[in-house]
Order: C-alpha cells, then structure tokens, then sequence
C-alpha cells in the first residue's frame, strides 16, 4: 500500500527537501522493508534480526526448582537498533493516521490552516495515548501489578522484563523520538518548536530513566496514569472543532471540562503517592538490596531514591501548577461578564460585550478565510451575527 504525497501544483525536484516531506512516509516504508527483506537472506537474517526483534534474553539456570515458562528480557546496547526500527514504523504510522482518518474528517470541517494543525496535534497525540492506555493496562493486568502493589518494590532491581513490558518501553522511546522527526516533515513553525520539543524531551528522559535504572514497574503505572489525563484534554480539544451550536453546547462543554480536570488531579495525586510508596517506603525496606551496585543494576541507595521521588514530583508539582495557572486565567476572564452594578448597567455592558464580540467574530472569520486552504476558498462562510 503506497501513502499518497501531498497534492501540488508544480512538479518538485527529486532531490529537494519539499519533495523528501511530501514522500517521507514512502521513503520511511521502503527503507523498513530493507529490514524485514533481510529476514529472508540467510547472509543478512542475523543482523534484521537484531533491529527487529527482542534482544538480551536471559538464560534461565535448568538448576533452579522454578523455571518460568515465559522468556524474560532485560535491558543492554542492542536495544538501540530495535528503537530506530519501530521509530521508523512510528513516522509510517503517523502518516497513515493523518492520510486516512484526520485528512478525511478535516475537509468535512473546513477548518482554517491553524485550527488544522491544532486538531492534526490533538488528534495524532489522543490515537497514540488511546493505544498506550490500552496496552498498557493490558500489561498491568496480566503483570498483577494493581492487585499485588508490593510487587513494584519487592525483589528490586527488576532486571527481568516480560517480552510485552519491554516492547512498550521501546514503542515508548521510539514514538516520542519520532516528533522531533516530524517537526521537519510537518514544517513547523519556529515560534511552535519549543513546547513539542520539551514535552518529547521530558517525556522520552522519564522512559530511558525508568527503563535503564529497572523502575520499569513503576514506570508503567505512572505512563498510564499521565496519558489518562492527557487523553482527556485531547478529547475535549476535539470536541471543541465538531461544536456548531455554542447554546446547545454550553453543558456538554462544561460536564467534560470538568471531567477532564477531575481526572487530571487524580492522576497527578495518584502519581505522587505511588512514587511515595515505591521510592520512600517499599524499596527503603529491601534491607538484602541497599546501595548501588553496576553489577547487578542495582539503584537502590538513599540518595537514588531520593532523586527519583523529587524527579517525579517536581513534575507533578510542575503541572499542577501550570494547570492551577490556566485555570485562575480563565476565571479572569469570564469574571466580568458575572459583576456589575443594577440591572440596567448590566444590560448595557452586556450590550457592549456583544456588540465587541460580533466585531473580533466578524474580524476573526476574515482573517480565517485568508488561512483557508486550496479546498475551502471558495467556501462561503455564514456571519456570526446572522445566526
């Protein structure tokens, strides 16, 4: 299946960079397909092999009184090649989310260039946090991490991963290694890089630190605890583009605003006590396990945990601010439409408000249609003060 480039007027050189982003999903497919072709020559096999599948297996002792039936894995340099493959799957993907389901729902909604890169951001991050969520709790579950919480502290360091767990840590890396791709294939503006640039970083640090030191337990819950938040906000982003009617509106606006902030300080408080209970109380009383130790890839010193829990609440405490800060701000800004003198100087000031609002709406609608795209200019666009 080949993904169509971007429609154009004029023909682009080969080898130019406009002709590399508007293919880039084709020449991301072909230069996998290497890999998996590999597969069949014997020559080859070992090394696609090594780009493709799980590596670092360990080699359970036949002496042991209990054998696990499943392979278990840890963690070691090789784990890079099998990153840059499923980065490369991650742009391919991408591509065919924006191709085949957001492309497809934006030429229904005739949205301007900038409500477009809005939603095409909202909606790309919402598919991959659904996924995450999903497999993730999946993992949880069959991993009996929720039931039996003891388990993220007891027998640390948790050098053996099942092959599941240590997949979504490498899908993990590769996806948030991937956007820094896309900030050239998408041609992001420069003014817009900074803030997808430090949530990558931020988010692919907090992996490779969960990853390499073996909080991989852990780690998992609190993923799945911040994207359950972050998929909240991004359904109520979408919804914002499918609204028509703003009377009719109002409380289904309201009701999922409010579950989303629920559902944001739950994850930010839940995140804050399981960090407690692993690194302050559970690996605190692996007495048999304190100190670090390179050899066995053991963390477990004082020090350590102390700079793990201030890692992970600093970042909590950091988005709760940010989050408490947008919220004052938009209180502000609605406070005056509540406040006033009598009746009639509400009237008036109502008049005003709604006189200024039809302007920056009327404004607003033609500096949209100036950022339409090729499709949509020749779409009228209805007054707002005809509705």
């Amino acid at each position: 299946m080949a993904l169509k480039g971007r429609k154009t007027n004029k023909n682009v050189p080969i080898m130019s960079h406009e002709f590399v982003i508007q293919n880039h999903a084709d020449i991301v497919s072909c230069v996998a397909m290497v890999f998996v072709i590999g597969l069949m020559v014997q020559a080859t096999a070992p090394i696609s092999y090594m780009f493709i599948a799980m590596q670092h297996n360990v080699n359970q002792s036949e002496a042991s009184n209990q054998i696990d039936p499943y392979v278990k894995y840890t963690y070691g340099s090789k784990d890079i090649c099998a990153v840059f493959f499923y980065l490369l799957l991650c742009i391919v993907t991408h591509a065919i989310v924006q191709e085949y389901v957001l492309d497809k729902i934006i030429k229904k909604l005739h949205l301007s260039k900038v409500k477009n890169n809005k939603f095409n951001e909202s909606g790309q991050l919402l598919a991959f946090y659904l996924f995450s969520i999903i497999w993730g709790g999946d993992i949880i579950f069959w991993e009996n991490f929720i039931f039996n919480i003891s388990s993220l502290w007891e027998g640390y360091p948790h050098t053996d991963m099942s092959s599941m767990l240590k997949f979504y840590f490498i899908i993990q890396m590769a996806y948030w290694l991937h956007t820094y791709t896309e900030l050239y294939f998408q041609k992001v503006k420069k003014e817009d890089m900074f803030p997808k640039i430090q949530q990558a970083t931020i988010m692919f640090m907090y992996i490779l630190a969960a990853y390499i030191f073996n909080f991989s337990r852990v780690g998992i819950l609190l993923l799945v605890l911040h994207y359950l938040s972050e998929a909240m906000y991004h359904i109520l982003q979408l919804l914002e583009f499918f609204d028509k009617e703003e009377n009719n509106n109002k409380v289904m606006q309201t009701v999922g605003s409010l579950a989303s902030n629920i559902v944001f300080v739950t994850s930010r408080f839940g995140s804050i006590i399981l960090a407690v209970l692993t690194f302050w109380f559970g690996l605190s009383q692996q007495s048999a396990h304190q100190g670090i130790d390179l050899q066995t890839f053991n963390f477990n010193s004082p020090g350590f945990r102390l700079l793990a829990l201030f890692s992970v609440c600093s970042l909590q405490a950091y988005l709760m601010f940010d989050f408490i800060t947008n919220q004052i701000k938009q209180f502000r800004e609605i406070q005056p439409y509540y406040s006033g003198g009598g009746s009639s100087t509400k009237k008036v000031v109502n008049k005003k408000q709604l006189l200024k609002k039809q302007k920056d709406n009327v404004k607003r609608i033609h500096d949209e249609d100036n950022e339409l795209t090729e499709v949509d200019q020749n779409t009228k666009k209805p007054s707002p003060i005809s509705r």
